[in-house]
């Protein structure tokens, strides 16, 4: 079954229900930690904390079985 955050639901299909919130799931992490979420809409498979507490979100890349973290501001636009 796919997930999709609050947020993709909120720009893409408002009546949709969405399965987390990004923002309410980054909140309970501590800085340089991450949670596996995906969201099938944005396409992340993680939330995660920077050390200065920007919330970031990883992206996989299955060309080269390894992923980048993003801003969650470059992602959810």
């Amino acid at each position: 079954m796919a997930d999709f955050s609050k947020q993709w639901c909120e720009i893409n299909d408002p009546e949709m229900p969405w399965d987390f919130d990004i923002l309410e799931e980054a909140s309970k992490l501590k800085p340089n930690y991450s949670i596996n979420y995906i969201c099938e809409g944005f396409g992340f498979i993680a939330v995660g904390k920077t050390e200065d507490d920007e919330i970031v979100l990883a992206i996989p890349n299955y060309d080269n079985d390894t992923m980048t973290w993003k801003s969650y501001d470059e992602i959810v636009k």
